[in-house]
């Protein structure tokens, strides 16, 4: 066992051991109910990596002494499932805890579904993916579903001392000195993840000489040489990073500058330039639109330049912009405008283009009545004319509502006014 890296050494045996999650694994709490009544049910375990899944399934099978199995659904076949099933039906149950549970495919499910129904096999399904989108409903119908959260610094603080302290499991055969700041960094530089922090102690500890009292002394730089870079959690393809740009894009839409710049700093520490590209522009004429028209030029050009002189130089002309946006008047009438008439568009409230709009540049076209009574704009003095544009069925149907948060668009919503009282 010492082989193992130390977060695996260091793994929880019972619910009691476990460190964080008290919402899920506290007293009284849903799954410390479900231990101590011995009434387990099959589960899904979602959250960011290195935060307790795998040690919460195994805790579980250390308090109620079943037998515990891990697999994953990508690299392990249905034969290995056969196996699992097969020790339930002569044990009367065994804890699967099913690694990457989102990417099951049908001929695992087909055989695990009976198996959940009967009870002889209790699944832990460990994913980072959202279960409500990635999960089949097969699956995900059949099982609890709990969200873990990221740890707090003083959860991973906890666990780090734990590990200090252990000398069947942990590094407690070794004389260890760590300083508060060391301490701190091992806690606050791995967003949350254990895992990550565990394993950057024990490098520290095993690759650091021991003084003349044979004393092995952490301090702040030995940490920060363990652990350079924040173990910043970010899946491109995972349910946190459309957090992060929902985030983002509500930042913006809420006019906090500082939260803004937050969500940028936490996609641009991930690289995601083409995300933060799209979000910008998207943010630049939906939230911000008609009230600041410049602003969808002046994001676009920023994001040229980003892309143009890449990271870290790219964050200069990214912070302009989000800046710029969050600081500009909003206004989302055009996205509402546009929504609201293919709204009308796909419940089939629509009708025929007016004879007179119709297309006339063909022989044979005033025959069937096309393009006449069509008045020419430019042929009046103002450059319009009152004249039906819109079908008969809908003709007097408004979508643009314009609002007056900038300057540009309280001219529109002046010059529209004008049109729609006089039409």
């Amino acid at each position: 066992m010492k082989n193992q890296p130390l977060a695996f050494r260091m793994r929880p045996r019972t619910i009691e051991e476990v460190v964080g999650q008290q919402h899920l694994v506290g007293e009284g709490k849903i799954i410390a109910r479900m231990v101590k009544a011995k009434q387990l049910a099959s589960m899904i375990l979602y959250g960011p990596p290195g935060i307790g899944k795998t040690s919460i399934a195994s805790a579980i099978a250390g308090s109620t002494q079943y037998a515990f199995r891990m697999l994953n659904a990508v690299t392990n076949n249905k034969k290995d499932l056969e196996i699992v099933a097969a020790e339930g039906k002569m044990s009367g149950k065994v804890i699967l805890l099913l690694d990457e549970v989102h990417r099951l495919d049908k001929a695992k499910q087909d055989f695990l579904l009976p198996h959940l129904e009967n009870g002889t096999i209790i699944l832990i399904g460990a994913t980072t993916s959202n279960p409500y989108h990635a999960i089949n409903p097969a699956i995900r119908s059949r099982c609890q579903i709990f969200e873990l959260h990221p740890l707090s610094n003083e959860d991973i603080k906890e666990a780090l001392l734990r590990a200090l302290a252990d000398q069947e499991r942990g590094l407690g055969t070794h004389s260890v000195t760590i300083d508060d700041q060391a301490l701190q960094h091992f806690a606050s530089s791995t967003a949350g993840d254990v895992r990550s922090a565990l394993n950057a102690l024990e490098l520290a500890v095993l690759s650091t000489d021991s003084d003349v009292e044979g004393k092995v002394h952490i301090s702040a730089s030995t940490a920060e040489e363990c652990l350079q870079k924040k173990s910043f959690v970010h899946d491109k393809d995972g349910d946190a990073h459309y957090d992060v740009l929902s985030g983002f894009q509500k930042s913006i839409r809420g006019s906090d500058v500082n939260a803004a710049l937050h969500y940028l700093g936490r996609l641009i520490e991930a690289g995601d330039l083409p995300s933060i590209s799209r979000r910008l522009l998207v943010i630049a004429y939906e939230d911000i639109g008609l009230a600041n028209p410049q602003a969808g030029s002046r994001t676009l050009a920023a994001i040229q330049t980003a892309e143009k002189i890449g990271f870290p130089e790219a964050r200069i002309p990214l912070a302009n912009a989000v800046i710029e946006l969050c600081l500009s008047p909003k206004s989302n009438s055009a996205i509402c405008a546009i929504d609201e008439a293919l709204k009308d568009i796909r419940a089939g409230n629509s009708g025929e283009v007016p004879n007179h709009l119709k297309d006339a540049h063909y022989k044979g076209a005033s025959e069937l009545g096309r393009g006449i009574g069509y008045k020419y704009p430019h042929d009046y003095p103002t450059g319009w004319v009152k004249q039906q544009y819109l079908p008969e069925k809908i003709k007097n149907k408004q979508y643009f509502h314009p609002k007056k948060t900038g300057k540009f668009e309280q001219a529109l919503a002046t010059v529209y006014e004008k049109i729609i009282n006089n039409r």
